[in-house]
């Protein structure tokens, strides 16, 4: 199985958010993909399965579960396939659990384009607080929590207590601990930054979040009256992203620069 590891939303080896790109020629069971994104043990790894011209499917698997929706390693995958299989495209198409899922190419960059998702302000559950060791200016969810400080300066020096995360599920009501909590403040050289935290996802920080940026793009926007922005996440690799919104889709643009390029020679049984 050919296999890739991909630095997503960075022009730098070492920074960015590592993801694994698998491309087997048809789909190994659940069972056999979770063992390998576990062996890889980077917060996603992607499997890509070609479907047609320009089309492929596409399933995340972070250490412990399976996701239904995540912008790195979809940018990842795509910088793999336009680097080789598809060199001559300028659009891909991944079909995914979170539906038609489309990349292009933008001059030096690649953009997502996916899904707006809006947020509603919820309780400041005293849980979060604990948790962060800060008190939040504000709390929204859409599945998410998304938790507003005031200074970037405040949002670097977090150091969460994951063992507290558990409690916010309880407080919350929440059935399972399956969801991520995104810390967000403005930035001081670019219009917001952020921080993603999901360790009942097996990913106690991830280092750069796409996905959370339907969330966050919206939202700024909003609060600064932009349609474009330009965003970092402030976790100890960093990355940069440049955010569009329109009216039912975030662009979410980003470089991307390879790793490692080689071979799964053993895949597990199912």
């Amino acid at each position: 199985m050919e296999y890739h590891v991909i630095h997503a939303f960075t022009d730098t080896l070492f920074s960015g958010n590592p993801a694994g790109v698998c491309l087997p020629e048809g789909w190994p069971s659940d069972a056999a993909m979770q063992k390998i994104a576990a062996e890889n043990n980077l917060s996603e790894t992607a499997f890509v399965v070609k479907r047609g011209k320009g089309r492929y499917g596409l399933r995340w698997f972070t250490p412990t579960v399976e996701v239904d929706l995540c912008g790195h390693a979809t940018l990842s995958a795509a910088y793999v396939l336009f680097d080789g299989r598809e060199k001559d495209a300028h659009e891909l198409i991944f079909h995914t659990a979170s539906g038609a899922l489309t990349v292009t190419k933008n001059g030096g960059l690649l953009c997502l384009h996916f899904p707006t998702k809006a947020v509603e302000e919820c309780p400041a559950y005293p849980s979060i607080g604990k948790a962060l060791g800060v008190t939040p200016l504000a709390v929204y969810t859409a599945g998410d929590f998304m938790v507003l400080v005031e200074t970037e300066e405040i949002l670097r020096a977090l150091r969460p207590d994951f063992s507290r995360f558990d409690a916010i599920r309880e407080e919350a009501g929440r059935e399972n601990n399956l969801f991520g909590v995104i810390v967000t403040a403005p930035g001081t050289d670019c219009d917001f930054v952020s921080r993603y935290f999901a360790p009942g996802e097996g990913i106690p920080e991830d280092p750069v979040t796409g996905s959370a940026h339907c969330l966050l793009a919206p939202f700024w926007g909003k609060r600064l009256g932009k349609e474009t922005m330009k965003a970092r996440q402030v976790s100890p690799r960093g990355g940069l992203l440049h955010c569009e919104v329109c009216e039912t889709q975030v662009k979410i643009s980003g470089h991307a620069i390879r790793y490692l390029r080689g071979e799964i020679i053993s895949a597990p049984c199912p």
